[in-house]
């Protein structure tokens, strides 16, 4: 006899269908991983579980378009931190680096180390746990692995530049010399294959702060940054003819560059429009310039003139990270600091050998005081808001997180340099402790940057400190998630351990969404679930009848009553064996459905989590499921959502 029952049955939702279309009120039921029916009113009776989602949103799985979840989906499939927020699908393999060779260790390399622990400061611990796991060695065998993984969410991978390059050239060779021309045609080949093989495009890199962590390279950049501009188009034309997407980071010192490259996605210049997203739509506080002329950048590349298609991804967050010690993202862009990143985390005592050296100190002041100094051109261009790098180096703008000194946790570096400056002209202080550490420093201290200088010399790694360099106007923000131009849905997931958290950048989104009402929610959900979903091809972010069921379900009063500014937190991950900066966003989403299993229920994981496979393998062009609105651009803004 057929068993008719559904598995589950969510009752009196509101649902938003990804569509962009006006939400409605109704039940949806689940039967076999797929979305059974969905109607204005269904039998309970007919359900083995029944939700009662009354006042609460439901939504498709949220998307998360940038991530380098290559790395813990090996030692961690359920990759919890995303799913807790809603989170289904994540893109993997960003920014030339990835896992779909292999751990290519040969001739003594171990690329997989050598090329994520600075780029996206990951422990090299943790890294050689990954490539102990990484045992296939081609992309073909990739893609069959993860059948094997209990997988949480779903898992789309791209083919990763700087691996392919050492996979044709070895690590060696791909930062010393051009490849031959049997070299680029063997790359060409295995692009060709993985295209042919489903992954859903290709990515490279350019940023120039981008460097390898091991010897004898620790001052050498990741490959994919030594490509000619002839390499990356007929790389690039391999997946334009495929219809796949590029991913790219540009070369943000050069102008002219930057324009060279992503008019690589012109229809116009070269056939057929190349699908590129680039990393990323930012408000810096230091540059202002920079979001205009991408914005600019962007209705260029796309207009009917050239016909682009070409897209910034954007953040739904404060781009707030934290500092331990020297060790920090932002350094790597600044070259005094950079020297402070090269050795390994452990390494102390390298540090500290650094930091007392007259030449860096020097440098290091030099940079500090850049645009500092009335009447030169730095200082204008520090009024103008057009300055070079990200890092303010106001003592303000920096907060201690962390600290051997309980009385400074919480202060921002501002207010701990006036407690020193107390102390040193009057001799005010709070307690014995505190008055002993700042007996340790200069007297006089002279300025910050000597304050500063002595804190790394005095705490190393100890000193746990934040500082937000970018989208610090939530009506920008929204803007820019609003914006069609724009690829919202960036996290940057699994990357930067202890140094930035955006796990909950979607929930944010819908946050911001909310304040306008539920067309604005609609839209928002879209740009969420379906549009990222079109764009790279992939089979998700509807909750159409007989498809697979990814599904959240999210309680509006919680959303609006959550502040995700104090719910970040550093926790320790047994996987890792090692700290890692997380986030919180506790009764916002009540359930997550994983092809129609439920991963998250009420306050926690459910026992399947993690042990049973509920996210898939997701893959695009003749492999792929479907290919249903490959093609579709993304929404125009509806005339009721207005662009503030």
């Amino acid at each position: 006899m057929t068993d008719d029952h559904w598995d589950l049955l969510f009752t009196n939702a509101l649902i938003f269908d990804g569509s962009g279309a006006e939400p409605r009120v109704g039940d949806l039921a689940v039967k076999d991983g797929r979305i059974a029916a969905t109607a204005r009113s269904l039998p309970g009776e007919r359900a083995r579980r029944v939700i009662d989602a009354d006042g609460m949103w439901l939504t498709p799985g949220l998307v998360d378009v940038h991530t380098h979840y290559d790395l813990e989906v090996e030692i961690e499939p359920g990759l919890p931190e995303s799913v807790r927020h809603g989170t289904t699908t994540v893109i993997v393999s960003n920014c030339s680096l990835g896992l779909a060779f292999g751990n290519q260790r040969k001739d003594g390399a171990d690329p997989i180390v050598d090329c994520f622990a600075r780029v996206e400061n990951v422990p090299k611990h943790v890294l050689a746990k990954v490539a102990d796991r990484a045992t296939w060695s081609d992309s073909g065998a990739y893609l069959d692995h993860f059948d094997q993984l209990a997988l949480g969410p779903n898992i789309a991978p791209m083919i990763p530049h700087s691996m392919l390059r050492i996979e044709v050239m070895g690590l060696e060779g791909s930062v010393q010399r051009d490849p031959t021309e049997a070299e680029m045609m063997q790359m060409l080949e295995l692009l060709e294959q993985g295209m042919e093989q489903g992954y859903v495009g290709f990515s490279t890199d350019a940023l120039p702060f981008h460097y390898l962590a091991n010897d004898p390279h620790r001052r050498k950049k990741i490959p994919g940054q030594y490509c000619s501009h002839e390499e990356l188009k007929r790389l690039t034309d391999v997946v334009r003819r495929h219809g796949r997407v590029w991913q790219a980071t540009p070369p943000k010192d050069n102008p002219v560059e930057i324009l060279r490259t992503f008019l690589l996605s012109s229809g116009r210049l070269y056939g057929k429009p190349l699908k590129l997203t680039a990393v990323a739509a930012l408000d810096l506080v230091t540059n202002q310039m920079l979001l205009r002329l991408g914005t600019v950048l962007t209705d260029v590349i796309n207009s009917p003139l050239l016909q682009g298609q070409f897209c910034l991804q954007a953040l739904a967050a404060p781009f707030k990270t934290w500092a331990d010690g020297p060790l920090t993202p932002l350094a790597e862009e600044i070259p005094t600091l950079r020297r402070l990143n090269e050795p390994d985390l452990e390494d102390r005592a390298a540090r500290l050998a650094i930091l007392v050296e007259p030449g860096w100190v020097e440098a290091f002041r030099a940079m500090w005081f850049t645009g500092r100094q009335p009447g030169t051109v730095s200082s204008l261009k520090r009024l103008l808001r057009v300055e070079d790098i990200a890092l303010t180096r106001r003592l303000e703008d920096m907060t201690i997180e962390g600290a051997p000194l309980p009385a400074w946790r919480g202060l921002t570096m501002a207010a701990a340099y006036a407690r020193l400056l107390d102390f040193q002209r009057d001799g005010r202080r709070t307690d014995a402790e505190e008055a002993r550490f700042m007996a340790t420093f200069p007297a006089p201290i002279g300025d910050d940057a000597n304050f500063f200088i002595h804190l790394l010399r005095s705490w190393d790694t100890d000193l746990v400190w934040s500082t937000t360099t970018a989208n610090l106007e939530r009506a920008t923000v929204k803007r820019l998630l609003l914006d069609p131009r724009f690829l919202p849905g960036f996290a940057d997931s699994g990357a930067h351990l202890t140094n930035m958290a955006f796990y909950d950048a979607n929930l944010r989104a819908l946050q911001l969404a909310a304040e306008d009402g539920p067309r604005t929610v609609a839209y928002m959900v879209r740009r969420l679930t379906r549009d990222p979903a079109a764009f790279f091809g992939v089979k998700a972010g509807t909750l159409d009848a007989g498809e697979i069921a990814d599904l959240v379900v999210i309680d509006p009063r919680a959303l609006a009553r959550w502040n995700p500014e104090v719910n970040v937190r550093r926790v320790y991950r047994e996987v890792f064996e090692h700290e890692q900066l997380v986030n919180r966003s506790d009764g916002v989403v009540r359930q997550v459905v994983i092809g129609g299993k439920l991963a998250w229920d009420g306050e926690d994981f459910t026992e399947d989590f993690g042990h049973t496979r509920m996210g898939r393998l997701l893959t695009a062009g003749p492999r792929a499921l479907a290919r249903e609105g490959q093609a579709r651009r993304p929404l125009a803004v509806p005339p009721e959502v207005t662009l503030h």
